[in-house]
């Protein structure tokens, strides 16, 4: 009975019912640990209930009870490989008439193993995942995971050396350390040689950390016979690193495990010393054995900060923790989020304004003008609107430079060319401390404050270079050297200045030796340097805006756009972290460049009769812009989003 209706079935499925062919598409589309359980559970159901219901609906109906959970449990408890086996052996046992809708044919199951095999950067990729749950603590999937893709997250030999060394077991894991150097030399290492003489070498520095380990761990439990037989048995027959030894001995005398870990500046025996040593020891095996520490988050972190430094307008301080950005979106900056925008227009000289320069501090501005008279301005923190706050009167030759001291005390003013005097003033009480003239014959027009704020480099086109203190007391002179532009190193000893012959040159008043840094092959009007002292922006007649690698003494970018004549154009570096730079131009305009980029991305219109330039982003509001034209005003550019912008300083 149950056969004939078993036939019946089968030959209804063989014709033209919708249900049964929908039974045979799900068994065949769903793989073939689904097609034994249908083939198996729907069958079992019929016998018992007979034609009662239609034998294809029941396949389905089972299918979709038991089907899934049977796939599931097959694949996780056998893994990759033999999951497909056994799909293989249920589709044989089903046989291949009409009614077994869930056999396989050689050919398909040829596919299906094909479609299983990952390739290497899939694999890799199970490897990253797998570190990073491992890291979270999530063993367990970890181990389904490698269980079901037949990956391997690392090597037997590296997971007993890991183990060993967080359990600290020492003996073990010198053991181990002796499998792993016949890994070393694997052509897919990262910082293991392939040669063997520097694989031996990498084999030493990691052994010579793991006795470390295990001495210093001797010495905070007070087995001091111990630990000295691990620094003259063990470390010193090394023949590695003899100065670290030397220190290592001397911890010996040690009175108690508080000054151990003081004088070491180690943590201590525990998880946290011992996983900071298993982070050293992984960067000297490739990374087939063991995975670099951390590696995805490595790569998550060095996606993101590649595409900040290809955002145009991106401008936020460094900030390595991917907390702060979301890893399911690109990410993009808006260009309102940049300064463009004339928030306001200052009117209160009544003459060219030759210069601005803000405090170190943010908080004030001053400019220098034609009018002889040197104006404060106090910013507004809630407005960012700028305020009079004070005016120095009494520049005979004008205004045409200005320097504030490190710790925004003082404001020194220079005149033009045939100025001869320079003014120190307390911005303060509005005190004019010093005003200070060597010869009438001198022209000081440039100015530096040296880092320790109580002396200045001070020196013009005819000669002149002195160093003096806050009284106007010469310190140091140079004869012969006529210069164009200053700056003080953050040594405290250099001094950078351009001169005629169209270099920078690197000067030491304390030994009175002088170096060439930077050969231009036209004048330099002026230049500026980075907060790292590494980089100079210099303004280049003819030539435009230059960036020079002082360590290096390279020239790194020529930026194009901006129109150098034979003017002083003040350029800048800017942003929380100095990836913009900005630069006016002989013209009505004024450019924005990224520091690693060669054109502009954006141009300011509408400066009048540009002489002299100098725009500036004060370092404490995110969004101040000043740029200075030769007309009456300073204008004032503002961005409308000042949360999303930085620091300039010109």
């Amino acid at each position: 009975m149950a056969s004939s209706a078993s036939s019946s079935s089968d030959s209804d499925t063989g014709g033209a019912s919708p249900t049964a062919s929908a039974a045979a598409f799900l068994a065949r589309s769903s793989g073939p640990n689904l097609g034994s359980s249908m083939q198996s559970n729907g069958a079992g159901q019929n016998q018992e209930q007979g034609q009662s219901q239609d034998p294809a609906a029941l396949a389905c109906l089972s299918a979709a009870q038991n089907g899934e959970s049977s796939s599931a449990t097959g694949s996780h408890s056998n893994g990759l490989v033999s999951g497909a086996s056994n799909g293989a052996a249920a589709g044989a046992s089903t046989g291949s008439g009409p009614g077994a809708p869930s056999a396989v044919s050689a050919s398909e199951l040829g596919s299906l193993k094909k479609k299983k095999r990952l390739s290497q950067a899939e694999e890799d990729v199970i490897r990253l995942i797998g570190q990073h749950l491992h890291g979270l603590g999530l063993n367990q999937t970890v181990d389904l995971l490698m269980q079901e893709s037949g990956c391997r997250l690392e090597h037997p030999s590296a997971t007993k050396f890991r183990n060993h060394i967080m359990e600290g077991e020492w003996d073990k894991a010198e053991n181990d350390l002796s499998e792993l150097k016949a890994l070393m030399h694997s052509p897919n290492a990262i910082v293991v040689s392939q040669t063997h003489t520097h694989s031996h070498t990498y084999w030493q520095r990691m052994k010579f950390l793991l006795l470390q380990q295990k001495y210093l761990e001797y010495l905070e439990d007070g087995k001091v016979l111990e630990a000295l037989q691990v620094l003259r048995g063990e470390l010193t027959p090394l023949k590695y690193n003899t100065d670290r030894i030397h220190v290592l001995s001397g911890y010996l005398m040690c009175s108690h495990a508080d000054d151990l870990r003081a004088k070491a500046e180690w943590e201590g025996k525990g998880i946290s010393s011992r996983s900071r040593l298993l982070d050293k020891l992984q960067t000297y095996l490739p990374p087939s054995v063991m995975l670099p520490p951390r590696r995805l988050h490595t790569l998550l972190r060095q996606a993101v900060e590649l595409q900040r430094d290809r955002c145009l307008y991106h401008n936020t301080k460094l900030d390595n923790s991917l907390d702060s950005v979301s890893l399911l979106l690109d990410h993009v900056c808006s260009r309102k989020q940049f300064p463009c925008y004339t928030q306001q227009i200052l009117t209160e000289h009544c003459n060219e304004v030759w210069f601005c320069k803000f405090s170190n501090d943010g908080t004030r501005l001053a400019t220098g003008s034609k009018d002889t008279t040197v104006i404060v301005w106090q910013v507004d923190p809630d407005t960012h609107q700028l305020k009079l706050w004070r005016t120095l009167e009494g520049h005979a030759y004008g205004v045409s430079y200005l320097a504030w001291s490190p710790d925004d005390t003082y404001l020194i003013a220079c005149g033009p060319d045939d100025c001869s005097e320079l003014w120190l003033w307390n911005v303060q009480t509005g005190e004019l401390r010093t005003k200070m003239s060597q010869s009438h014959e001198d022209s000081l027009t440039s100015v530096a404050w040296n880092p320790d704020g109580k002396r200045f480099v001070t020196g013009g086109q005819r000669g002149q270079f002195y160093q003096c203190d806050l009284d106007g007391n010469l310190l140091d002179s140079w004869e012969g050297v006529r210069v164009q532009c200053l700056w003080c190193l953050g040594d405290g000893r250099s001094v950078l200045a351009s001169d005629t012959h169209q270099r920078i040159r690197g000067y030491n008043f304390e030994d009175l030796t002088d170096r060439n840094i930077v050969q231009e092959d036209h004048p330099i009007m002026s230049f500026t340097v980075s907060k790292n002292g590494r980089l100079a922006l210099l303004n280049v007649a003819t030539q435009g805006v230059h960036l020079w690698d002082l360590q290096d003494r390279v020239l790194v970018r020529k930026y194009q756009g901006v129109t150098q004549g034979f003017y002083t154009i003040h350029s800048c570096f800017g942003g929380h972290n100095e990836d913009f730079i900005a630069s006016g131009s002989e013209g009505t305009q004024y450019f924005h460049f990224k520091l690693w980029e060669l054109f502009c991305f954006v141009i300011l219109f509408g400066l009048q009769s540009l002489l002299s330039f100098c725009p500036s982003l004060r370092s404490q509001s995110d969004s101040d812009l000043f740029s200075l034209s030769f007309s009456f005003s300073l204008s004032l550019s503002l961005s409308l989003s000042p949360e999303n912008c930085s620091s300039m300083d010109s």
